[in-house]
């Protein structure tokens, strides 16, 4: 299993077609290492990991994490 470093979960619901969400990497350079696409409706549930340090969100969608819920591209 991944050394995780801190393993919070996070859910986000895509409120419209198209949705991006795009996981950035850990360390001196930030990149892009995964984009995920989703359209209304679809959830994708996901985690910090040693790879993952931010996600992007690109549409509106509703982001769910243990600190509570927000709205993205609202």
């Amino acid at each position: 299993m991944e050394d995780v470093k801190n393993g919070d979960y996070f859910v986000v619901k895509a409120l419209e077609n198209g949705v991006q969400v795009i996981g950035l990497t850990r360390g001196q350079d930030t990149r892009f290492h995964h984009t995920e696409k989703l359209d209304k409706g679809e959830v994708i549930i996901a985690q910090f990991t040693d790879h993952t340090s931010a996600v992007k969100i690109r549409g509106k969608a509703e982001v769910m994490t243990k600190h509570g819920k927000t709205e993205a591209g609202m």
